[in-house]
């Protein structure tokens, strides 16, 4: 898609990414991302990443933010922060953002890990050794760490 042709290509772009914006936190690699395709023409150097870094710096896109968000929508979905921070580092965030995020953030990683089991096996712990598997898996799927997953399953 190109941009209208009386319009600065710096200006469509600002608009396109504050429309992604307004729906939900984007991180600065998905905006990158999206707007590099919905705009192919479009020199990524010149107009793209300018565009985005203005908005960076209006505080109107922060990878902070992103964060943030991101990590309690995935906690109330029943993920794990291995999990999560696997997602958040294939949307471009880096690691210490990660870790700041899951790990200095009031998040009690633990009894959200026996919150989750109890959910989903509300019959309690497990009797046989293949049910006790199961609910290994299950929460190891879903990005609880060993540790975890052993208090949990207690």
């Amino acid at each position: 898609m190109a941009p209208k042709a009386d319009e600065d290509p710096l200006i469509t772009v600002r608009r396109a990414a504050m429309n992604l914006l307004a729906r939900r936190e984007q991180s600065f690699f998905e905006l990158t991302q999206k707007l590099s395709e919905k705009y192919p023409d479009l020199d990524k150097a010149e107009v793209i990443l300018p565009a985005l870094e203005r908005l960076r710096d209006e505080n109107l896109q922060s990878d902070e933010r992103f964060v943030e968000a991101y990590a309690r929508y995935r906690q109330t979905r029943g993920m794990g922060p291995l999990k999560i921070g696997m997602e958040m580092g294939q949307k471009g965030i880096n690691d210490n953002l990660i870790y700041s995020a899951l790990y200095n953030a009031d998040i009690d990683w633990f009894s959200h890990c026996r919150e989750v089991v109890a959910k989903k096996f509300p019959q309690g712990p497990a009797d046989s050794m293949n049910e006790r598997q199961k609910q290994y898996r299950f929460l190891s799927q879903r990005g609880f760490d060993t540790e975890q997953i052993r208090k949990a399953l207690g």
